[in-house]
């Protein structure tokens, strides 16, 4: 019993530290690249999320229309800025920045898919699900506009958001491609630094 498991975990083990030694040397190669291209990948996520604050904030404008709300302009706006900056930067951390520089994504096509979905989802979508329930707080709290009866809540608000939706086409497709072009430059700085050779004492793109 102890013979079979013992291979196990030393495979495992060797790829942890196989693992580790790719990362660590994805990070020296980092350290190689021209400036332009590694504050690109460090400051690119933040330039989408900035959009996707920005998309926030339009939203937010669309519905207090929409509702008639004059009040709570800075507690509406903050939030609004705030949450879908914050999301989109951590989405695509998490879903590209961090898998590339590990050495877990390796597909171009996956990139562009991740990078759009996050410009879509965390730069459109979710500030505009994020705006309606603030604002409809407000419109409620200062009865700014009638409010649904119970049993026709949801009819009431999708049609609501309908006129809100169509407006933010533009701005989910400008947030879907900028999501695709920072993806695929990410990826592009990738395969750059694939190219640069290991030794130090060799030219970078000799």
């Amino acid at each position: 019993m102890t013979d079979n498991v013992m291979p196990v975990k030393d495979t495992g083990q060797r790829q942890t530290a196989s693992r580790t030694m790719f990362i660590e040397m994805l990070n020296k190669k980092f350290e190689k690249l021209p400036d332009i291209d590694k504050k690109l990948f460090s400051y690119g996520p933040i330039y989408l999320a900035g959009n996707a604050g920005f998309a926030g904030l339009i939203a937010n404008s669309f519905f207090r229309r929409v509702l008639n709300v004059t009040q709570g302009r800075i507690t509406s706006s903050l939030p609004m800025a705030v949450l879908p900056f914050l999301t989109t930067a951590a989405l695509y951390t998490a879903t590209v920045s961090n898998p590339i520089m590990s050495g877990d994504l390796n597909c171009p096509t996956c990139v562009l898919i991740r990078g759009a979905l996050v410009g879509v989802v965390g730069g459109g979508i979710y500030p505009i699900l994020l705006a309606l329930p603030v604002n409809a707080g407000l419109a409620a709290r200062y009865n700014s506009a009638p409010m649904p009866e119970k049993g026709n809540m949801m009819r009431f608000w999708m049609n609501l958001s309908k006129p809100v939706v169509r407006k933010m086409y533009v701005v989910l497709l400008l947030q879907g491609l900028f999501g695709t072009y920072l993806s695929s430059k990410h990826f592009d700085i990738y395969l750059k630094m694939l190219k640069i050779p290991d030794s130090d004492s060799e030219e970078l793109y000799g």
